[in-house]
C-alpha cells in the first residue's frame, strides 16, 4: 500500500504550472450581428426554423422565453403576455448589446399593440432594432410585390379577423382565409406538417390572390416551402421564415439563403 501511495503522489507532480498566458480579445461571438428571440414558453417550433436561416457564418442568436397561456389561445390570454415582456429581455445577454430582438408571436404582438412591444423591448434595449411577426410579414408581402393575399391561421376566428384586419389596415387585400380553429395552443404544435402544406396548396390555390401568408411561429411550413412555392405558383411567406429574414436585414445582413423560400432569395432592400 506504501508502494501505491508513493506512484500516486509521484503521477500528481505538478511539472507545468503557467499562472498568466498570453491571449487576444475579439468581438466575441457574432460579429456581424447578434440577434435576441423571444419565443413563447411552449413553442416546439420557431427556433428550429430560426435557426435554420440563421447558420450564417458570423451570425450569433440568443433565445429566451415568455409565459403563454397556451390552453385557451385569446386576445385576452395573449395580452396578458405584457407584463412579462421586459423580464424575458432583460434575460438577453445582460450588459451586452444585441443588433436585433424579435418577439415571436405572431397574434401576441398585434394583441398587445406592435408600437407598445417595441416600447417594452427597447426599455432594456435601447439600442436594438426591434421585430415582430406581423410587421415582418408585411414587409415581406411587400418585398415580394404582393397585394393580394390568401391568408391561413390555425387560430379562432375573433384572433383571425383581427390579423386580417391589421393586414387591410396595412393596405393589403385578403379575399381569402382560412383555419383549422384551435384554441389550444399545444395542439397547434403538432400540426403536421404535411397537414400545414395542405391548409397552404388549399388556400393557395384561391383565385384572384398573389402570395400566401401563413401566420403561426408554431407551424411547421418551412420545411416544405420551396416545394408548396413551386406547387401553387405563388410566393408563400411564414411567420417565423418573415421574421427570421427581418431580423437578418435589421442587422445589415444581405445573405441570401436556399431552401428556405422566395423571400430568402432576396437579397437587403431599402424597406426592409
Amino acid at each position: 500500500m506504501a508502494q501505491a501511495n508513493g506512484l500516486l503522489q509521484a503521477d500528481n507532480l505538478l511539472e507545468v504550472d503557467i499562472r498568466n498566458m498570453a491571449y487576444r480579445l475579439d468581438v466575441g461571438m457574432g460579429p456581424r450581428g447578434r440577434i435576441g428571440l423571444i419565443a413563447l414558453s411552449g413553442d416546439q417550433t420557431i427556433e428550429a426554423e430560426c435557426r435554420r436561416i440563421w447558420a450564417l457564418p458570423g451570425i450569433a442568436h440568443y433565445v429566451t422565453r415568455i409565459l403563454h397561456y397556451a390552453s385557451n389561445v385569446s386576445l385576452e390570454t395573449l395580452r396578458r403576455m405584457e407584463s412579462g415582456l421586459t423580464d424575458a429581455t432583460a434575460l438577453l445577454l445582460p450588459g451586452l448589446r444585441l443588433e436585433v430582438i424579435a418577439f415571436g408571436c405572431t397574434s401576441g404582438s398585434l394583441s398587445i399593440g406592435i408600437p407598445r412591444v417595441h416600447e417594452l423591448l427597447r426599455e432594456v434595449k435601447p439600442e436594438a432594432k426591434i421585430t415582430t411577426p406581423m410587421e415582418a410579414a408585411c414587409l415581406a408581402l411587400r418585398r415580394l410585390g404582393a397585394g393580394r393575399i390568401a391568408f391561413l391561421s390555425p387560430y379562432k376566428d375573433e384572433i383571425n379577423r383581427s390579423m386580417r384586419d391589421y393586414l387591410i389596415a396595412q393596405g393589403f387585400s385578403v379575399p381569402a382565409m382560412a383555419s383549422w380553429n384551435i384554441s389550444d395552443g399545444a395542439m397547434v404544435n403538432r400540426v403536421s406538417p404535411e397537414s400545414a402544406a395542405e391548409g397552404v396548396r388549399e388556400i393557395g390555390r384561391s383565385p384572384g390572390t398573389d402570395a400566401v401568408f401563413v401566420s403561426c411561429t408554431a407551424l411547421r411550413v418551412l420545411e416544405n416551402i420551396d416545394m408548396l412555392e413551386r406547387e401553387i405558383g405563388k410566393p408563400i411567406v411564414t411567420s417565423n421564415q418573415a421574421l427570421a429574414w427581418h431580423c437578418l436585414r435589421l442587422a445589415g445582413v444581405a445573405d441570401t439563403v436556399p431552401g428556405c423560400g422566395r423571400l430568402l432569395g432576396l437579397t437587403l432592400a431599402a424597406d426592409a
